[in-house]
């Protein structure tokens, strides 16, 4: 993809050597190192190459983990929209959330058994705290503990499936979903309600429950029985004809998509209404401006909350820093999403008020998760994983339009950190190699993980980085306000060689983006 005219280029300025921090994880007061650099501004081209070699942004610091030193390695982590079928727990979150805006209904209670992450992704300096964008771990428990329960939520949710299909066939015009779009209400459409399930809040004075299956069948039974009198009645002798076949019956272990859950139809009279905006990270965007305060009280409440931060931590100017000032330069072109590529901020706003925030880059080939946070007074509701699942459905819309971009970065998955290693539960996923810069199934690499905390996995052992840099004349230099060759720069430059950093530079960014970026020297 060729960078679209009128885009400034990008600028960074590389800082020299490897900086040393306390490990987020381990708590290692020197273990986390890194390489880093500032940028000044970055095309979404340049960022796309960089986080397909293990950079990270964080505002408009963009670092890498040094992997084989770092004291818990930091592997790149990409989920496969496309073919992602979500797990029990997703649709726990996914169903609490419908019964939440539907009827109002919630129980803190849940909680419990998806804890709170407050762990952060490392790698950053003083000015920049990177966290952990999905900071709360899917339920998890192994099926050893209460199998009965297992059982019994998998044939409820086959139940479920079933009474779902056939009330669409008995009231299809108030069945036809509409898919929502970005800036839409949840739903309005109305949907009949499922019957009561026992033991979760049954009313006994009513009668006693059926399956919509068995309600079907007598009501096509009564329809025969009224047409055979109605018939007799006007003289008219009963054809015995035979009868159709009846519909094919839904295959009870086809999988329900990600949409299927997320754009379910609310009824009339929904408890709550929630709708998701994407906002350009930009105070010349009007909306961005106009939300810029209430989303800043939210970061203000979530980081002191849940991060333990005080309140000088997280004002005006640290979350400006960290999460609205970004070095991408925002492009439109017309064979891109209908958004554009660059920085968005996706507003999730609950009754009018916003209660999450998901900082996401939208790049050639990826949507590209920075930040969550959210109000924790809807800590119920599981946020973290909702937020990560409407960004999952998200990159399979721009698909729709945009064939090229088809995946969805998680940042960093820290397989030596037991709590970081949660990521690795939205599949199918991959991980990229620290070595050849491939990406390789996450289950061929769980292995190998378990017995060492760094490791390459690609398994060829001839196979080298193809972007290693073979010619360093050929890297760009902005020198004194002038682009310049780094030959040309070389024999202009006055005092000590620097070449020696620019060789690292040139070999952590590799030959495209050394030749595409400018890298700034005094």
């Amino acid at each position: 993809m060729a960078v679209a005219p009128g885009t400034s280029p990008t600028i960074v300025e590389y800082f020299e050597g490897e900086d040393f921090y306390r490990c987020g994880y381990c708590k290692n007061e020197t273990g986390s190192r890194s390489n880093g650099m500032w940028a000044h501004s970055m095309t979404v081209q340049d960022y796309q190459a960089l986080i397909d070699r293990g950079w990270r942004r964080s505002g408009k610091y963009v670092y890498k983990p040094v992997m084989n030193q770092t004291c818990c390695p930091q592997y790149t982590i990409r989920c496969r929209p496309l073919h992602f079928q979500p797990s029990k727990s997703h649709k726990k979150v996914l169903k609490k959330m419908f019964k939440f805006l539907s009827k109002g209904e919630f129980s803190r209670g849940n909680n419990e058994e998806e804890p709170m992450d407050s762990q952060m992704d490392d790698g950053a300096v003083d000015d920049f705290v990177l966290k952990s964008k999905l900071d709360i771990q899917p339920d998890h428990r192994p099926l050893s503990e209460d199998c009965k329960e297992v059982i019994e939520s998998e044939v409820k949710e086959k139940e479920e499936n079933l009474e779902a299909k056939e009330t669409k066939e008995l009231n299809q015009s108030h069945a036809k979903k509409e898919k929502l779009g970005f800036g839409e209400p949840s739903g309005s459409a109305k949907v009949l309600p499922s019957a009561p399930k026992p033991g979760k809040g049954a009313d006994l004075s009513k009668p006693p429950c059926r399956k919509a299956k068995d309600i079907r069948k007598e009501r096509k039974r009564q329809k025969l029985i009224l047409k055979s009198q109605t018939d007799k009645l006007e003289g008219f002798q009963i054809q015995h004809e035979p009868q159709p076949l009846p519909p094919e019956k839904p295959k009870l272990n086809q999988p329900k998509s990600i949409e299927d859950f997320i754009f379910d139809t609310l009824p009339e009279d929904a408890a709550h209404q929630l709708e998701v905006r994407l906002v350009p990270v930009s105070f010349e965007d009007p909306e961005f401006k106009s939300s810029f305060r209430q989303s800043l009280s939210l970061y203000a409440k979530y980081q002191m909350a849940i991060h333990k931060d005080t309140e000088a931590e997280c004002g005006e100017a640290e979350f400006t820093r960290f999460l609205c000032s970004s070095p991408l330069e925002a492009e439109n072109p017309p064979n891109g999403p209908d958004y554009g590529y660059g920085s968005f901020h996706q507003q999730y706003w609950l009754d009018g008020k916003i209660i999450a925030v998901g900082v996401i880059d939208v790049l050639p080939h990826c949507v590209s998760s920075v930040y969550l946070y959210y109000d924790p007074d809807y800590s119920f509701l599981s946020l973290g994983v909702y937020s990560a699942l409407r960004e999952i459905a998200f990159t399979r819309q721009l698909h729709e339009k945009t064939s090229q971009l088809s995946y969805y970065y998680m940042g960093f998955y820290i397989h030596s950190c037991p709590k970081m290693r949660y990521k690795g539960q939205y599949r199918p996923s991959d991980l990229l190699c620290p070595e050849t810069y491939v990406w390789v199934p996450i289950e061929q690499c769980l292995p190998a993980l378990e017995n060492s905390k760094y490791c390459r996995f690609n398994q060829d052992t001839k196979a080298v980085d193809e972007e290693r840099v073979n010619e360093l004349d050929r890297l760009r230099v902005l020198y004194k306000r002038t682009i310049m060759p780094y030959n040309i720069y070389k024999k202009r430059q006055k005092g000590p060689s620097d070449e020696a950093i620019v060789q690292q530079y040139a070999d952590l960014v590799g030959q495209t983006c050394s030749e595409r970026m400018l890298l700034f020297r005094s």
